[in-house]
């Protein structure tokens, strides 16, 4: 998601879902998708209802549609990764069981019914408002609230850094962003919700929180 859906569109084009679906179909979710998944597919998500925000080609809407969760809403401000996510989901026979949605979440939250789970993967290392987007996501998760999110260390803020600092020099809008771990938490704390389950990579951060 973004302050602007252009700046989604720019970065997150054909070409790119495509090659997305592509290394998903030989190499499954990347490691830090299957931490997040494996914490909630043993958490129990049988017959729960999932909302997915900037899922992308749909790797956790798949995932989890196919381990038993009961329907899915996938929101993501590119065209191209929900047309994407919208023919995987028709191939795999879930797409009567999925909603797609086209836009800025925080945008379209108003409109947007409770899940028992919430996920962003991802999502929130790429949206300015931080806090909006946290307090609309995790607002709407009536059990558990999962997402990826960059580190907040010196390597991550630098390499972040020289990134958007070359999309700046190539003309393209779409910024990375490194928020606060502290105040992430904070921002979800605040919507009811209490830690479950944290880990780390290098550069990741994957966290599991309750209702």
């Amino acid at each position: 998601m973004s302050d602007c859906c252009d700046c989604y569109t720019s970065k997150f084009d054909d070409a790119r879902a495509a090659d997305d679906l592509a290394r998903y179909h030989r190499e499954g979710p990347n490691d830090t998708t299957r931490r997040l998944l494996d914490v909630l597919r043993a958490e129990g998500v049988e017959g729960a209802t999932l909302l997915d925000i900037g899922g992308g080609v749909g790797v956790v809407q798949h995932e989890l549609l196919g381990g038993g969760v009961r329907e899915a809403v996938a929101v993501d401000a590119s065209r191209a990764y929900l047309s994407v996510a919208r023919r995987e989901a028709e191939q795999r026979g879930t797409a009567q069981r999925s909603t797609f949605l086209l836009g800025d979440f925080v945008a379209l939250a108003p409109e947007i019914a409770p899940a028992d789970v919430v996920t962003l993967d991802r999502v929130i290392c790429c949206y300015g408002d931080m806090e909006s987007l946290v307090a609309a996501s995790a607002s709407r998760a009536r059990r558990l609230y999962g997402f990826v999110v960059l580190r907040d260390t010196w390597w991550v803020r630098a390499r972040e850094a020289f990134d958007n600092l070359a999309r700046r020099l190539r003309g393209v809008a779409f910024r990375s962003y490194v928020h606060s771990l502290d105040a992430i938490d904070a921002a979800v704390r605040r919507q009811g919700l209490r830690p479950r389950y944290s880990a780390r990579t290098l550069v990741w951060e994957i966290a599991v929180y309750e209702r």
